[in-house]
């Protein structure tokens, strides 16, 4: 399963991130401007950083190398999780969809994480 790709444009883990992190960019687009170098900055970094740590992930040679960089975008997910839910609270979008769309993403990179360390790859 893990790293049978040629490349990660091939993993649907990567494909989801990317489509997360492009959705992001649109939905922030609408948060208040006073959030400019706040909440919306550090949403769009977060979720940039998941399928970012994916690729870096994808070319390192060794197991614990990649698995390091697939936990980390693990918890940069995370991290969007928390954002997406204070956006939510603050009232500045509804966020559920994307909130659901997070959690596909997590599922997805743990289930890669899971292959890689029962040696599928």
């Amino acid at each position: 399963m893990a790293d049978k790709s040629q490349s990660f444009r091939d993993v649907i883990a990567w494909q989801r991130a990317h489509a997360f992190a492009l959705a992001i960019y649109a939905a922030t687009e609408s948060f208040p401007k006073h959030e400019l170098f706040g909440l919306t900055s550090q949403l769009r970094r977060a979720a940039a950083s998941v399928p970012s740590n994916f690729v870096e992930g994808f070319r390192k040679r060794t197991k614990p190398d990649k698995l390091r960089f697939y936990n980390i975008a693990q918890g940069s997910a995370d991290e969007c999780l928390y954002q997406l839910i204070l956006a939510h609270d603050l009232k500045y979008a509804d966020t559920t969809s994307l909130q659901s769309d997070l959690e596909e993403v997590s599922r997805l990179l743990q289930g890669y994480i899971n292959g890689m360390e029962r040696g599928d790859s």
